[in-house]
């Protein structure tokens, strides 16, 4: 029972009756002034016609939002639409929304008039009392158990509510929803989405990772030598450091606060000196050779390339500490070859784990290119090959 009366307790089971009210109030008003075939045929070509206007399906959008979903119904954001009707499908769609609709609320309005009035037929004529010549059932006869049917035509008005809101609500899901063609471009936008989302996780790990690695090593080098010159250039560099990832966490999050603002220009890998350096400063003996023009590369693949590097100097300061690395960064043929190796160490993560890893063979992967890390004749690397197209 409690099942049953639960839609009766609920405000959109009256919005959508009221929805379907509003669709037969104008021609309801001509069918008085005018005579009623013209009435309703006129009614009918007109929102055919209606239809075809392309805003006219973000005015009816927004009233179903409004009336036939339930407060708090966020679907309703993705399953009814309110853009403007951009193809003639969708044109045709909102016409036979309003034809349907118009005929469904004739329906309803038409129940929702005569099941009362029949309703008190039943219980006037079991009083000995004459029918209502306007009631579309006439009740012959004066029986008194005629009482006990006079509550089927309300139940049966409250079946039609709940019921004619229930359909009306599905057909506008399917009537006023988003194409083919929407739901696609709603697809690739959220997965642009998504893709920005890792894209910012994995800039945050590698500057941030980078700048807490640089500081702890060159701390804990600083502590052990008990140099107070070595000190101030750790301090020097730790400052510097530090002062880049700032820069960089306050780009980010100002791309999250704004996503409408223009991203400002990401590092690079003419900048790739800042990295060396403070790799250089952290205590590991960098020998880096450099081929061809660096600043001919198209900008994501130099982008890629800079955090690329940024973090595979992350991850020998992390887990070889000073050691000898070389760095080879070439630009032929199409290609960017970027390889950095280091004496593999005990400490060094086998392939496969880790996500500073996994981050450069997914930066790798984006621009079509291809990622090695591993072991590889007595010492780590990361072999990374990016096409230049």
């Amino acid at each position: 029972m409690v099942r049953i009366l639960r839609p009766f307790a609920r405000a959109v089971t009256y919005t959508r009756w009221l929805h379907l009210f509003m669709a037969v109030v104008w021609p309801a008003m001509w069918w008085y002034i005018f005579d009623e075939f013209l009435a309703w045929s006129t009614a009918i070509v007109l929102l055919a016609c209606a239809g075809l206007v392309p805003a006219m399906r973000t005015v009816e959008g927004f009233q179903a939002r409004l009336l036939l979903l339930a407060h708090g119904d966020d679907s309703g954001d993705t399953e009814i639409v309110t853009s403007p009707s951009s193809t003639w499908g969708d044109r045709g769609r909102t016409s036979l929304w309003l034809e349907l609709r118009l005929f469904l609320g004739c329906g309803v309005g038409f129940l929702t008039v005569h099941l009362p009035m029949l309703a008190e037929d039943l219980a006037r004529t079991a009083q000995g009392g004459s029918p209502d010549r306007a009631t579309f059932i006439q009740v012959p006869g004066h029986h008194w158990w005629y009482a006990l049917l006079a509550p089927l035509p309300v139940i049966a008005l409250a079946a039609v509510v709940v019921g004619a809101g229930a359909l009306i609500t599905v057909m506008a899901r399917r009537l006023l929803g988003p194409s083919p063609a929407e739901r696609l471009a709603a697809m690739e936008e959220r997965t642009e989405r998504l893709l920005e989302r890792t894209r910012i996780a994995r800039e945050l790990h590698d500057s941030i990772g980078h700048a807490l690695t640089v500081a702890v090593v060159q701390a804990g080098a600083a502590r052990a030598a008990g140099d107070p010159a070595f000190t101030d250039r750790a301090l020097d560099a730790i400052e510097e450091t530090g002062r880049a990832a700032l820069e960089d966490l306050e780009r980010v999050l100002g791309i999250l606060r704004e996503s409408d603002r223009p991203v400002s220009s990401r590092p690079t890998l003419i900048d790739a000196d800042r990295l060396l350096e403070s790799a250089r400063a952290s205590g590991a003996k960098v020998d880096a050779e450099l081929t061809g023009a660096v600043d001919t590369l198209p900008g994501p693949v130099s982008r890629e390339g800079y955090r690329i590097l940024q973090e595979s100097l992350t991850n020998v300061l992390r887990h070889a500490g000073a050691v000898p690395v070389r760095v080879r960064i070439a630009v032929a043929e199409g290609t960017l070859g970027l390889e950095v190796r280091n004496p593999l160490t005990a400490e060094i993560p086998g392939p496969g784990r880790g996500s500073g890893l996994r981050g450069i063979r997914e930066r790798a992967a984006l621009l079509g290119g291809s990622a090695q890390t591993g072991p590889d004749q007595g010492d780590w690397q990361v072999h990374v090959e990016l096409p230049l197209r």
